[in-house]
């Protein structure tokens, strides 16, 4: 579906509809399960077909009479199986002690920053494919090791197979383990620190804003309602809206179809989720796969939730039991940069329409001033008693005044002002006041 730019976007941007599997996708990105299952059949599937053309390898030189060569090749196995006994009975410890440490390590960075921040590692492809990598060469070595015929020194005239490329697949899968482990260990260390953790979150939520289409706000509202759809899976969070499915379906009877809730509110059963403008209900088989209801919030098709991560991580920096300012002014750094973004974009309801351009569709999506609330509001009121942090934050609202056109002003103005007024409550002597009130944009360099 595409959306038509509003005249506060500054221009109309075209949106490009949605990848096909692209909510399958988000979804296993959020289990940690599939990638290692995924291993774990290739790797049985992998044995299989090596085991057939270790079988025909061996059936070869049979026939070729080329006992000697075979033999070598024996002799390889028999050397190479130490190697592969060794993998099976340590790569089960050794995956158990790396992710042990793996869930300490993130433990620490929940409590130091924010719980979402387990989401990371969780949706993290360097922790799915280390976790596959180090489970694929423990399945595989089990399987190789039924492959070995013979005693220690198999008769070359009487063996019918021999794993000799299992061998060296499971010499290759350990080497890549040992690879994979190096990156891991970054990788988690790197989500112990502020910086990196802070650019995920920002370089996520840009990603979502960029997927958003278009809104306007001079589209006419779709009318009256005339009926509702209500929720009646399970209550929470409401993560994605399949669009494509609303459409076809408002289309086919002949509707005009809005979403109650907000992305990222909260449902429970029995509450409207879908109003009908212009005929009657829907089936409710219609709100089946269109909308997906978890236990916590998502980025995919919901920017603000970005916002709300830096918020959070910045609060429980000022709170008193931390009192880490420099963390609260890396957490602003990013709010402005996501809100640079954010100040030129078209954010409006969306109105998705059919093929033939009638709107089928309105979402609600949070505004401009729901925005900059979002970012600044919380992290305001705890700001007052840290001169780093109001002069990072007046610096932040000057650029983004720069920024805003004319009609986008009042919520910064507002916020600067209100800052201002809490300062000069808070701080009594001149010189402080002028001092924190100063705009810096590394708080105090």
């Amino acid at each position: 579906m595409t959306g038509k730019s509003g005249p506060s976007g500054g221009g109309e941007r075209v949106h490009r509809p949605p990848r096909a599997l692209a909510s399958l996708r988000e979804r296993l990105r959020d289990t940690f399960w599939f990638a290692p299952v995924t291993g774990l059949v290739c790797a049985v599937v992998l044995w299989w077909v090596l085991s057939d053309l270790d079988t025909g390898i061996v059936t070869h030189l049979k026939e070729e009479g080329a006992y000697e060569e075979l033999g070598d090749l024996l002799a390889f196995a028999v050397d190479a199986r130490t190697i592969v006994t060794t993998v099976s009975a340590a790569m089960m410890t050794f995956i158990g002690v790396v992710f042990s440490i793996s869930l300490v390590a993130v433990q620490m960075a929940s409590g130091q920053l924010t719980p979402r921040v387990v989401r990371i590692f969780v949706r993290s492809g360097i922790s799915k494919l280390t976790l596959t990598v180090f489970l694929a060469p423990f399945a595989f070595s089990l399987l190789v090791l039924t492959s070995y015929e013979g005693g220690p020194e198999p008769d070359p005239r009487r063996v019918t197979s021999a794993p000799l490329l299992q061998s060296l697949l499971t010499l290759g899968l350990v080497g890549l383990s040992l690879l994979l482990f190096v990156a891991y260990v970054s990788s988690t260390l790197r989500l112990m620190q502020v910086g990196p953790v802070l650019d995920h979150i920002t370089r996520e939520s840009l990603r979502a804003l960029a997927r958003q289409p278009a809104g306007t706000a001079e589209e006419p509202p779709p009318g009256p309602g005339t009926a509702h759809l209500v929720h009646r899976g399970r209550a929470g969070v409401l993560r994605e809206v399949a669009v494509a499915r609303l459409v076809r379906a408002a289309r086919r009877d002949g509707v005009v179809l809005r979403l109650v809730p907000r992305i990222g509110d909260f449902v429970v059963p029995g509450t409207p989720v879908l109003a009908v403008h212009g005929g009657a209900a829907l089936s409710p088989y219609a709100l089946r796969r269109a909308v997906s209801v978890g236990v916590e919030r998502a980025l995919h098709q919901d920017p603000s939730f970005g916002l709300r991560q830096l918020s959070d991580i910045a609060l429980r920096a000022l709170s008193p039991s931390v009192h880490d300012p420099t963390t609260a002014v890396q957490c602003l750094d990013r709010i402005v940069q996501f809100l640079a973004v954010a100040v030129h974009l078209p954010l409006a309801p969306l109105h998705h329409r059919d093929r033939r351009g009638d709107v089928r569709l309105v979402q609600e999506v949070p505004g401009w001033t729901d925005l900059v609330d979002l970012a600044f509001e919380e992290i305001r009121w705890c700001a007052a008693e840290s001169p780093q942090v109001t002069r990072r934050l007046l610096a932040g609202l000057d650029d983004l005044l720069l920024l805003a056109a004319e009609e986008r002003r009042e919520p910064l103005l507002r916020h600067r002002a209100l800052l201002v007024a809490a300062v000069e409550r808070t701080v009594h002597e001149a010189a402080g006041r002028a001092f924190a009130l100063r705009p810096d944009r590394q708080g105090i360099a």
